[in-house]
C-alpha cells in the first residue's frame, strides 16, 4: 500500500499545541527535527511522551498502534537537577471568559463583525437568525447534535485569505499588529461572539472551520477542526447532517461543495441553549431580536466612515423556511456625484499606503464627499434617508515627529474623519441638523453613553486607541500618563482633527456657492452651525479648537450681507437687532455702500473673539464707524433711511463727530449738514413751545423738523448745547 500519511498532534508544552503530518516510516527523531525547524526548540531538549511512556528517538510511527491520529506530549528535559520551569498561559476557556467579562454583549458584537467585513474589503453584510433544525444522524460526534438548531449567521461577500484563517486562530494576538489597515481583525472584538455561541463556524472559499474552545468535540486539546471542500470531500459527504447548515443559504448549494469553493464568507453561531463552562448566557429568538434592536439604535451612522461596506441587512428565517427582512441600511451617492466617493477612497488609500511606507509628506491629505444613508424598516414599511457630507483625512509622514513615532510603535495610522449631517429623515430644512449631538467613532460608532459624546456639532471618527473592552477612547489619566495609545489619541485630536474639520467647513462653503444645494441641502446657517460652541465641547476635545479656529480665520468663512464670503480682516460684525426698523435701515445702507457686514450666531462670534489674532481683533458695526462710512458714501435712500441713520449715529452722544454729515432733517423736507459755522446762513434752529414754528414763516429751510421722535429731538437739543455745532435751540 506504500507509506501512509498520519497526523500526530503535539499537545501543549514548550511550543504550544500543533498538528504535524508524518509518514509511517518517520521516526520520533524525525518529528523532533520537524519541531526544531518550526520552533527552534533543540532536539536534545525534547522529550515526547505517549501516555506514561517516553518515546525513544528511533521508534517508527508505523509501529505504534493508532488509527489516523496520534496524540503525544512534549516536555523539556529542563535544568539539571530540576524539571520544567516558566510561566504558562491560562486555559483557553478561562482566557475567553475574561474577554467576555470585559466586553459586554449587545449591538457592538454585530458592529465588530461588520468591521471584520470592512477589513476584508467586503461591500455587503447580512445577519440572519435561522430557526431551522438540521439532522443529527451523521455528525462528527453525538455531542455536535446540540449545535444543529437555531443559529445566527453573518455573511459578507469577501473571501478569507490564508492570513485570515491563521489570524482567527491566534486568539491573543490581533492581525492588526502586522497590518495597521486591519483594524482589530479577529481580535477581542470577534471573540465577543462567545456571548452567543460555544462553537463558532466559518465557511469561506474552499474551507469550513469550526472552533471549540472547550476542546472536547474534536479530541483532547483540539480547539477546532477544518475541512477542505475538495481534499476532505469524502468525509464531508459522509457527515452530511454536520454540513447541512452550510447548504441552501447565501447562495451556497450542493454544487458549491462539488465545485470546491464558496465566493464569500459566512459565520454560523449556533445559539447557546444550555450553560457551558465558557458562559451561562443562553440565547433564543427574543434575545437575537433584542441584539438586532440594539444595533438598530445607531444603524443610520454605521456606514458613515466605512470605505468598503455599503449594505447591511438583518433577516429572520422561520422554522418553515420563510425568510423576511427585518432591517436594512445602505449607503449610496447622488447620480451627479457617483464617482466622488470612490475617487476619495482611492486617494485615501494612496495616502495611507504612503504613510505606512514612510514616504515623507508635510501635509494632511483631505477628501470630502457626499453620501446618502437609507434605512428600510420592514415593521414600519417606510424608508428614511439621511444626507451627509464627510471629510476623511490622513496625516502626512512628517507633520509631527511624535505622532510618527507613536504610529510606528502602535502600528496605527493617523486617520481622521469628520461628518456633517445635512438632513434627517423627512427634514425639509436646508443644512445641518439643529442641536446635533456629535459622537466619537473608531470607524464604527462607539457604544452610546457619556464616553462617546464630544460636544461637537459633527461626528468624529479616527484610528483611535481604545480601552481593553473596545468601548471607549483611551485618554491620559494620572495612573497612565505615558500610555502610548492615550498620548496618540491626544496627538490626533490636536494635530489632525483641526485640519480635517476646517477642510469640511471650507468645502461646505465651496459647495454652497458653486452648486447652490444641487448636490446637498446646504445653507449659510448650516455652515455656521458647523462651528463648535466652545461652551459645549467636552474637555478631551477642546485642544482641537484653537488650531481649528486659527485655520478657519485664514480663509473667507464669514458671509457678508451682500452675499460674499469674506475674511476676518474684511468683516464688520453686527449685533444689531434686525427686528427694528433702525437696524434694518442701517444695515441696508452699509450693504449698499459696499461694506462687508456680517451677522453670525453667538457661538461663532465667541469663537472669533477667542481665536482672532491680537493685531487683527474683530471689528464691529458702531456709530463711530458708520459716521466714517457716511463721510465716504452718502445715503441713497429716502428721508426715512436718513432719520434712522441719524438716530444710530447720535446713539453714542459723540456729537462733535457729526460735523459734515448731511443728516439734519429740516422742516421743508430736505437735510442739512452738521456744521460748525457761526454764519447765520449755516445755523439751524430747533423751535420750542415758547418759540413755535408759527413765529418763523418762510424759514422752513432753517428749522429742524418738528415731528421728530421725542428721543431723537432730545438728542439734537443736547447736541445744540455742544460747542462747535451750529444748531440753536430756541428757548
Amino acid at each position: 500500500m506504500g507509506d501512509r500519511w498520519l497526523r500526530v498532534t503535539v499537545l501543549p508544552g514548550c511550543v504550544g499545541c500543533r498538528t504535524v503530518a508524518v509518514l509511517e516510516s518517520w521516526t520520533v527523531r524525525d518529528l523532533k527535527e520537524r519541531i526544531l525547524a518550526e520552533t527552534g526548540f533543540p532536539v536534545s531538549e525534547q522529550r515526547l511522551w505517549l501516555g506514561d511512556r517516553e518515546l525513544s528517538d528511533w521508534i517508527k510511527f508505523g509501529d505504534l498502534t493508532f488509527k489516523n491520529r496520534l496524540f503525544v506530549k512534549l516536555q523539556s528535559k529542563g535544568l539539571k537537577g530540576g524539571g520544567r520551569f516558566g510561566q504558562t498561559t491560562p486555559p483557553l476557556v478561562d482566557f475567553l471568559k475574561d474577554i467576555l467579562r470585559r466586553y459586554p454583549e449587545g449591538g457592538q458584537i454585530l458592529k465588530e463583525l461588520i468591521q471584520n467585513a470592512e477589513d476584508a474589503g467586503a461591500t455587503e453584510v447580512k445577519f440572519l437568525y435561522d430557526e431551522t433544525q438540521y439532522g443529527t444522524e451523521t455528525l462528527w460526534s453525538k455531542d455536535m447534535a446540540q449545535y444543529q438548531g437555531a443559529a445566527l449567521y453573518v455573511y459578507n461577500n469577501a473571501v478569507f485569505t490564508p492570513e485570515d484563517w491563521h489570524g482567527i486562530q491566534e486568539i491573543a494576538r490581533s492581525r492588526k499588529k502586522d497590518d495597521p489597515l486591519k483594524v482589530g481583525r479577529f481580535g477581542i472584538g470577534f471573540n465577543s461572539v462567545y456571548h452567543i455561541t460555544d462553537v463558532p463556524c466559518i465557511f469561506s472559499g474552499d474551507q469550513i472551520g469550526m472552533l471549540d474552545p472547550h476542546q472536547t468535540l474534536f479530541g483532547p486539546h483540539e480547539s477546532g477542526q477544518c475541512w477542505n471542500l475538495k481534499d476532505d470531500s469524502k468525509e464531508i459527504s459522509e457527515l452530511s447532517d454536520q454540513f447541512a447548515p452550510f447548504i441552501g443559504i447565501f447562495g451556497s448549494t450542493k454544487e458549491t461543495f462539488i465545485n470546491g469553493s464558496f465566493p464569500g464568507t459566512f459565520f454560523r453561531f449556533p445559539l447557546r441553549l444550555q450553560p457551558s463552562q465558557l458562559s451561562s448566557n443562553l440565547y433564543n429568538k427574543q434575545k437575537v431580536l433584542e441584539l438586532f434592536d440594539s444595533f438598530r439604535a445607531d444603524a443610520d451612522t454605521v456606514l458613515l466612515f466605512l470605505k468598503s461596506v455599503q449594505d447591511v441587512s438583518l433577516h429572520v428565517r422561520e422554522a418553515d423556511g420563510a425568510e423576511k427582512l427585518v432591517f436594512r441600511v445602505t449607503a449610496s451617492e447622488d447620480k451627479a456625484l457617483k464617482q466622488e466617493r470612490p475617487h476619495s477612497v482611492k486617494v485615501l488609500g494612496t495616502a495611507i499606503s504612503n504613510y505606512c511606507k514612510k514616504i515623507p509628506s508635510d501635509s494632511i491629505t483631505c477628501v470630502t464627499y457626499h453620501i446618502n444613508i437609507a434605512l428600510e424598516d420592514e415593521s414600519a414599511k417606510d424608508r428614511q434617508q439621511t444626507s451627509w457630507l464627510v471629510c476623511n483625512s490622513v496625516g502626512g509622514r512628517g507633520i509631527s515627529g511624535k505622532l510618527d513615532s507613536l504610529a510606528d510603535e502602535l502600528k496605527f495610522v493617523p486617520i481622521i474623519g469628520i461628518a456633517m449631517c445635512l438632513s434627517g429623515g423627512g427634514d425639509e430644512e436646508k443644512g445641518a441638523v439643529s442641536d446635533f449631538a456629535g459622537k466619537a467613532f473608531c470607524f464604527l460608532p462607539l457604544p452610546p453613553g457619556e464616553e462617546s459624546q464630544t460636544g461637537l456639532p459633527v461626528h468624529v471618527s479616527g484610528f483611535f486607541g481604545l480601552t481593553d473592552n473596545r468601548r471607549s477612547i483611551k485618554w491620559r489619566e494620572l495612573d497612565q500618563w505615558r500610555d502610548p495609545a492615550a498620548v496618540w489619541n491626544e496627538s490626533l485630536v490636536r494635530d489632525v482633527v483641526p485640519k480635517a474639520y476646517a477642510t469640511l467647513i471650507f468645502d461646505s462653503i465651496r459647495r454652497l456657492e458653486a452648486q447652490r444645494g444641487a448636490d446637498a441641502p446646504l445653507s449659510v446657517d448650516a455652515v455656521y452651525r458647523l462651528w463648535p460652541d466652545v461652551s459645549r465641547v467636552r474637555a478631551r476635545w477642546r485642544p482641537a479648537l484653537q488650531p481649528l479656529f486659527a485655520d478657519l480665520l485664514q480663509g473667507a468663512v464669514l458671509r457678508a450681507l451682500g452675499g460674499r464670503w469674506v475674511r476676518l480682516e474684511q468683516a464688520r460684525f453686527s449685533d444689531l437687532d434686525e427686528r427694528s426698523e433702525r437696524a434694518r435701515a442701517v444695515l441696508g445702507y452699509l450693504r449698499g455702500a459696499g461694506e462687508q457686514v456680517v451677522r453670525v450666531p453667538a457661538h461663532l462670534a465667541a469663537a472669533v473673539q477667542l481665536a482672532a489674532p491680537s493685531d487683527r481683533p474683530p471689528r464691529t458695526v458702531t456709530p463711530a464707524w458708520v459716521r466714517q462710512v457716511l463721510r465716504k458714501a452718502a445715503p441713497q435712500g429716502g428721508a426715512a433711511e436718513k432719520l434712522h441713520l441719524l438716530d444710530f449715529v447720535l446713539s453714542d452722544r459723540a456729537y462733535s463727530e457729526l460735523l459734515g454729515l448731511e443728516l439734519l432733517p429740516l422742516q421743508n423736507g430736505s437735510f442739512a449738514p452738521f456744521s460748525s459755522s457761526v454764519s447765520d446762513q449755516d445755523v439751524v434752529y430747533i423751535t420750542s413751545e415758547d418759540y413755535p414754528r408759527s413765529l418763523f414763516p418762510g424759514l422752513e429751510g432753517k428749522l429742524i423738523l418738528d415731528n421728530l421722535k421725542p428721543h431723537l429731538l432730545a438728542a439734537l437739543k443736547e447736541a445744540a448745547q455742544t460747542r462747535g455745532i451750529s444748531v440753536v435751540f430756541l428757548f
